[in-house]
Formats: C-alpha cells, structure tokens, sequence
C-alpha cells in the first residue's frame, strides 16, 4: 500500500491526492484523514505525543515524518520519539514545507506515515 502524495501546501491549506483539503492532515499507508488535534488534547507544548502517532503505526507506517509548522511553533514531546524509536521507526522532524517535500520522496519508495500541521 501506497501513502497518498501530498499536492500542496501553504499557510492554513494542505491538499493531499484522494482526500478532501485541509489545514493538518495524518497521512499513512493507503490513506489519511484530517488531523483533529482535540482527539488526543494536543497543544503545541507538549506537542506531538505518542498517541498522536499511534494511528499512522497502525496502519502500517515503517517511517514517520512529523512537522514542526510552518514557523516551527509546534513540538514534539520527547516521550514520542522515544516511543517511535523503541517500535524500530525511522523518525523526521522538520518545518512543514520540508516536512511535506520529504514525506513525498519516502512515500515514492516506504511505508510512511507523517502529521502535517499548516499554520504557525
């Protein structure tokens, strides 16, 4: 299975190939979703936790790209990398823009799986 390809992103608008346009998107192998980040309580410190990447894991996802946004106001909580790497994923972390270019690349070739926040 195939991750969907990321058509465009900018401040606010993400569009991604089979799926409606958005603005944070979690992309995975043979689909994705828009991002609810209330599902898990998601703030931007903390950050992205490990329950906010459990879902790209279950479907299959042997690489995660996570995105910073586009002005790298989002973190990561550490507890999540340790948790992708315990599970043997290969993990990225990057502002969107690059987050986004990556992502399409690995997904031409891996299983892989990213959450993509567009605004801050």
């Amino acid at each position: 299975m195939t991750s969907p390809k990321i058509v465009s992103v900018e401040w606010g608008h993400i569009e991604v190939e089979g799926l409606e346009p958005g603005k944070d998107f979690k992309l995975y192998p043979g689909g994705g979703r828009e991002w609810n980040w209330s599902e898990t309580g998601m703030r931007h410190n903390p950050g992205i936790r490990p329950e906010d990447v459990e879902e790209l894991l279950t479907h299959g996802a042997t690489v995660v790209v996570l995105s910073r946004g586009m002005d790298r106001q989002l973190q990561v909580d550490p507890a999540t990398l340790d948790h992708l790497e315990a599970r043997g994923v290969e993990t990225h972390v990057a502002e969107t823009t690059l987050a986004v270019e990556l992502y399409n690349k690995l997904a031409a070739t891996q299983p892989v799986g990213g959450l993509f926040h567009s605004t801050c």
